[in-house]
Formats: C-alpha cells, sequence, structure tokens
C-alpha cells in the first residue's frame, strides 16, 4: 500500500497525529480540505487557553500534564515558542461546578494552587472586576497555547519526519475492509490506499463518521472577540491569567493581549445557534459584539474599549462534552479523533500520540482515555460501512 496512514483533516489534533505517526516510522499521508492552517474550524484565534485543574473531569489531569511535557518537546523541534505561561483563573459562586470542580481536581492531583475570593482575584489582577463573593482557583501552570503557530509547527515537524501532507485535497469518501486492514478514500483529486485512517474532521466529523451521526458530534457557531484595553497594562500576559468564569450571563473565557491589539475573549454557547458545517454563519452580527462588550463592560471594563476584531469559529459537541477518542466500532483499522465539545486544542499533542497508539500495532495505549470511548453512548456497532458519498470534507 501507498501509506501506513491517513490522516482526514489537518488542523489542531490531524497536525499531531501526523506527526507522532511520521515519528514512528509510518508513511503518513495528511488531507486537508482548506489551508493549513485556515479559519473554517476550530483551531484559529491566535491563542487556545491551557488549564490544568479541570473541573469538567479530574481524569484529563493526567493527559494535560502529557499535553505539556508534548508541547515543550513541540517548541524544541520547531525552534518556536508555542506554550505562554500566565497562570489560570477558575472561577464561579461558591457552589458552582467552576469552582468546585478545579479545587476537587487539583487536590486530587496535588496540583499547586490557591483558593481565593472574587474580591482576592480583583486586588491582585486589576484587569478583573468578579463578583466579590464569587469563588476562584488560581493555577500559576495555566496560560496559552499559539494554536495557529502550533498547527504549522506539527505539520513541518511531520513532514521532517516523512509525512506527506496536502492541502485543499477534499475527503470525499472512504471504504474500509473486513479484518482490520486496509481503507480506501476518495478525494476531489484521487483515491488513496492505506492500511489504517485517522478522521480528525473537527465539525465536519459526523458527515465522514457514521457512528457519530444523530447527535453525538454537533457543531455550534462561536464568535470570539477581541477589545483594546482602556489600560493596555492590566491586560499584557505578565499581569492577566487566562480565565474560564460562570457569571449570571453564562460561562466565558478569555486571555490576554497577544498578537491582535486586544483583550480576546468568548462565551461558551454563544448564542445557541447549532447545525451542520456547511450551514453556520461565518459573518458576525452587530448582536453578536452587544452580547460581548456587555459581559466586557461589566466584568473586565479595564479591557472594554475599541473593538479591534471579531471572529466566528466552530465547536463540535457530544451529549456530555466529553471528547471522543476511539477505534471506530466496526473498523477496528480507523481511528475517531474528536469531536472535542470546545475544550480540547490543548491536549493536541496528547491525542495525536494517543491516536499513533490507535493505529498502530494492538491499538493498546498507556494513557487512560476509557470515559472518552465511543461505548459510553451505548454505540459499540457492528460492521458498518461508510457511505460511498457522504458529505465531503
Amino acid at each position: 500500500m501507498a501509506f501506513d496512514v491517513i490522516v482526514a483533516g489537518v488542523g489542531g489534533m490531524g497536525s499531531a497525529a501526523c506527526w507522532h505517526l511520521a515519528r514512528r516510522g509510518l508513511r503518513v499521508l495528511g488531507l486537508e480540505r482548506f489551508d493549513i492552517p485556515h479559519a473554517m474550524g476550530s483551531s484559529h484565534g491566535v491563542t487556545r487557553i491551557i488549564r490544568l485543574p479541570y473541573y469538567e473531569a479530574p481524569a484529563y489531569v493526567p493527559l494535560l500534564r502529557r499535553a505539556y511535557a508534548l508541547w515543550r518537546e513541540l517548541e524544541a523541534a520547531s525552534g518556536e515558542r508555542l506554550l505562554v505561561i500566565t497562570g489560570s483563573v477558575d472561577a464561579g459562586p461558591e457552589d458552582g461546578a467552576i469552582f468546585n470542580g478545579a479545587l476537587a481536581s487539583a487536590r486530587l492531583h496535588g496540583l499547586p494552587h490557591e483558593a481565593l475570593t472574587g474580591a482576592e482575584v480583583n486586588a491582585r489582577w486589576p484587569g478583573y472586576r468578579l463578583p466579590p463573593a464569587h469563588r476562584a482557583v488560581f493555577q500559576p501552570e495555566g496560560g496559552f497555547v499559539l494554536s495557529e503557530r502550533a498547527i504549522v509547527a506539527h505539520a513541518n515537524a511531520a513532514m521532517a519526519a516523512g509525512a506527506d501532507i496536502r492541502a485543499r485535497e477534499r475527503v470525499l469518501g472512504w471504504e474500509a475492509r473486513g479484518g482490520g486492514e486496509g481503507v480506501t478514500v476518495t478525494t476531489d483529486k484521487g483515491r488513496h490506499e492505506a492500511g489504517r485512517l485517522v478522521l480528525a474532521a473537527g465539525a465536519w466529523m459526523a458527515d465522514l463518521a457514521p457512528p457519530l451521526a444523530g447527535g453525538l458530534a454537533v457543531p455550534e457557531r462561536q464568535v470570539l472577540a477581541w477589545l483594546r484595553p482602556k489600560e493596555p497594562g492590566l491586560f499584557a500576559p505578565e499581569r492577566f491569567p487566562v480565565f474560564n468564569l460562570k457569571v449570571g450571563e453564562g460561562r466565558y473565557y478569555g486571555l490576554p493581549e497577544w498578537e491582535v491589539p486586544g483583550f480576546k475573549f468568548g462565551r461558551y454557547g454563544h448564542r445557541g445557534e447549532r447545525g451542520p458545517a456547511e450551514a453556520a454563519r461565518r459573518e458576525v452580527d452587530a448582536e453578536d459584539e452587544r452580547l460581548l462588550r456587555a459581559f466586557a463592560e461589566r466584568y473586565f471594563p479595564g479591557g472594554a474599549g475599541a473593538t479591534m476584531a471579531l471572529r466566528a469559529c466552530l465547536f463540535t459537541n457530544t451529549p456530555d462534552e466529553h471528547f471522543v477518542l476511539d477505534r471506530h466500532p466496526g473498523f477496528p483499522q480507523v481511528v475517531l479523533a474528536s469531536p472535542c465539545s470546545g475544550h480540547g486544542y490543548k491536549f493536541c499533542p496528547v491525542v495525536g500520540e494517543t491516536v499513533a497508539d490507535l493505529a498502530t500495532g494492538d491499538g493498546a495505549t498507556e494513557h487512560d482515555i476509557g470515559f472518552l470511548r465511543l461505548g459510553r453512548f451505548g454505540r459499540h456497532g457492528g460492521q458498518e460501512r461508510a457511505s460511498a458519498a457522504p458529505q465531503p470534507l
């Protein structure tokens, strides 16, 4: 066969998978419908948060520790700074899931941390104006990853290790042979044969992976804002930890200024716009800006100056908001790597490493991904066959 593994989708997860597969000496073909990097999916917008005391589930913390080590490996391989440490603040009502979940994760895994009140956060980092009675977990190792640069770094490292990566080649469908070995991938430029296939298609996963159809991988439109701080010094990386914040208006996340001249933030769920990736609204309107600006003016007033940028992106949500990372239930030579429900980018290198495990040998991995397996949804599957003409990637 021409390739050992084909990776469909060369975004955050797919580019990392290409590197980890290629560095093991495998013949890898990475196929990306758009550019590398691009602004049509989930990984653009300059930066993405990384944080350790994971309120979503303590089981993520060992994966995060490995992700930090692998981000540093990629920095060494690329000669480029990709991970910036600012500290992280996870805050919300004292009886809420964010504060209590982050505190539980920090304690369970022995992470250095402080439990603060909103008033203490505001005094230490004056860019914040949290409700004084809110509670927060500060963890000094949080920060952000330079998301688009990291995709390029992963792709370059993969190609240096021998991978063949091609942009602007659209996957139209795939077929897998019985017996656990062999796939044929059809694109708008031809057909490719490989022993294994990795599907890392982000918001297009349900179109290419039948086990994820029917509500297990639902794209959602998000909007990011960058507002010029009225007090710029308060929103510099050394004075502004990244945050994950629950307030009455919803759950928000934010980062200091970096490259784009503005304080960056967004709202989980934004306006609740869900549907196929092809139908997602890419333009940003006045209501998007109004919703985000109202939040900044109330909780980060020093950062609520002129609008510098507004950009739409896509999350891809599972019903429980945990990832899907597993082999296809009908074809063990096909690996599913996504969706990540809006909090996956920080895990890219460890997902890439895990994908390489799943796609080689007997598929055993040292990483504990039991809680991310597809079987938790009761979809164990049979010998399903991919459509000859699914929605194209």
